[in-house]
């Protein structure tokens, strides 16, 4: 079957529970926090925290801005800082509320343009509050988000994709019955109220939030100053990554900000300041519906929290290299701000501060694994095919500075040196070493996982080329549309969109696939190929999944 992973924004659940320390704590407190989390257990590259309380607001750092330190870590460092962006995207809307430019019972077909057909499900419309407290019944990513770049996966997802989703889509639980986390909802309430505006999302967020509120350096577009003061991104291993950018879910999570703006944000938010947004503010944070559990309520977009007898207000985010995290509980007088560049989550230090009760979760120190230069030409006489057993090969090859291997019926996965034959994989717990005979020559790797020692002969100095994507006419693919049973509860659906052809098996996403021939196609995401089956007369009669050294016949039945 095949098994996918697709990069999205996300709200991370917390496992909350009662700690034993009871009393608040205090910045020095949370300074051995950020200190444990960068310098001992390595789960972040560098942690910047703005403090609210009743001695007045600090800021405290832990940590680079990037593994050079080229950049000083402070309250002006820039970060992405993923579905936080959530939060502003509904300030936008009760703003507009307050002004009488829109109501939150609107249904959203009102603002968008006639050819985008909205669903509705037993009669009922979708409003902006559902889009806004994530009950529209939309799923939390469209089907046919299919990025060809992992690295920025939502660039290349266009508006057109976007209503062509919303006007295929089939609503799979009553509107306003149910929470259920949307990127996609709350991307298209920015889209939807930017439309309103006349004008784009980042331009009505800068007019609406940030000018009232003089937050001078939240923004979507960097200035030159700005990426001079932006943090690198690292993922969880603390390997820098890409920046995201989300053209048209700009609204979900494409905003990037400083701790001293997003205090700003927050002392607003918290009542400690008063601003002409006031009003809009205790709008968006009036509870209207619960948010998955007994002790979680959402207002427009913002979490409220109940667990423990008081109102903790929050939102976090994450993108491919960044965490953050802001929230508040306005009884208590306290606020915080927590921004890192690791994709490791951060919003326990966040619910701490604002009650000790949450529990601050704990790491083991991982091993540190050190890279060590290797010479282009040393790493090109590793470039091959290995054979593990009969069927079963290690391919090996060059990305850029790196390696990569992949096993067969596997992905390709990122290898590092540790020694000039020692490699590690950070997504999984191997290692591979590369063994050479007494003229230099590269015979074997050996791969070490699970306590295991495999050893892989070398057979091909080459490895396997990569499919060649050929150009066809799109208008091909409509025979290729329908369902195919692979098995009695697993279907594979094909639709043609654009000039793409998409493919979903029951229980996950739409993915592009790509033709090497008329009838012969292959996934970029997953190891796995595809063979469209006609009879004589042309007409499509089958699919035929070949994946893992199997070739899976599916009768076409729509």
């Amino acid at each position: 079957m095949l098994k996918t992973i697709l990069l999205a924004l996300t709200v991370l659940s917390i496992a909350i529970v009662v700690f034993a320390q009871q009393k608040e704590p205090t910045p020095t407190d949370i300074k051995q926090v950020l200190k444990d989390r960068v310098d001992t257990a390595h789960k972040s590259v560098g942690i910047v925290v703005g403090i609210i309380d009743e001695q007045g607001t600090r800021i405290l750092t832990q940590g680079k801005a990037d593994l050079n330190d080229t950049c000083k870590l402070d309250g002006d460092t820039v970060f992405e800082i993923g579905s936080v962006s959530k939060v502003f995207t509904s300030l936008i809307l009760a703003d507009m509320v307050q002004h009488g430019e829109v109501k939150l019972e609107d249904p959203i077909s009102k603002y968008l343009p006639k050819s985008v057909k909205v669903p509705t499900r037993k009669g009922k419309e979708i409003t902006l509050a559902d889009l806004a407290t994530h009950t529209s019944g939309l799923p939390r990513m469209p089907d046919n988000f299919a990025p060809t770049n992992a690295a920025n996966p939502y660039i290349d997802y266009t508006v057109e994709q976007m209503y062509e989703f919303i006007s295929d889509c089939t609503l799979k639980r009553d509107i306003g019955a149910k929470y259920e986390y949307s990127n996609l909802g709350v991307g298209l309430l920015g889209h939807i109220l930017a439309l309103k505006a006349g004008t784009n999302y980042e331009a009505l967020l800068k007019d609406c939030v940030c000018r009232p509120l003089g937050m001078t350096n939240t923004t979507i577009t960097l200035s030159p100053e700005l990426k001079a003061h932006l943090a690198k991104g690292h993922n969880e291993h603390g390997r820098p990554v890409a920046n995201w950018d989300l053209p048209t879910l700009a609204g979900a999570g494409a905003l990037r900000s400083t701790v001293n703006d997003l205090l700003k944000f927050v002392a607003a938010n918290m009542g400690a300041t008063k601003s002409d947004l006031t009003s809009a503010m205790e709008l968006e944070q009036t509870p209207r519906h619960a948010a998955g559990s007994a002790t979680m309520d959402i207002g427009l977009a913002w979490h409220i929290s109940k667990k423990y007898d008081d109102e903790v207000v929050w939102h976090n985010g994450g993108t491919g290299g960044y965490h953050s995290f802001i929230g508040f509980d306005k009884k208590a007088k306290r606020g915080i701000v927590v921004l890192a560049n690791s994709a490791n989550s951060i919003d326990d230090i966040g619910f701490h501060f604002l009650n000790a009760k949450y529990k601050l979760a704990h790491f083991k120190a991982e091993k540190q694994r050190n890279i060590v230069p290797v010479k282009q030409n040393i790493l090109e006489q590793y470039v091959g095919r290995y054979q593990m057993a009969p069927g079963i090969f290690m391919d090996v090859r060059r990305e850029t500075d790196h390696l990569q291997v992949k096993l067969t019926g596997q992905s390709f996965l990122d290898i590092f040196p540790e020694t000039e034959a020692d490699f590690f994989c950070e997504d999984v717990d191997a290692q591979i070493t590369f063994n050479k005979d007494a003229k230099d020559h590269v015979t074997s790797l050996v791969l070490h996982q699970n306590g295991l020692d495999q050893t892989a002969k070398k057979i091909s100095n080459e490895a396997p080329k990569e499919p060649v994507v050929i150009k066809l006419d799109p208008k091909i693919y409509d025979s290729y549309v329908g369902q195919y049973k692979l098995a009695p509860s697993a279907i594979f659906t094909v639709k043609h969109t654009g000039d793409k052809l998409m493919v979903m098996l029951t229980g996950q996403s739409f993915l592009e696939v790509f033709p090497t021939s008329e009838t012969e196609f292959f996934y970029k995401v997953v190891d796995a190929q595809l063979t469209f089956v006609k009879n004589a007369k042309g007409e499509v009669t089958d699919l035929i999944l070949h994946q893992n050294g199997l070739d899976q016949k599916s009768k076409k039945i729509k």
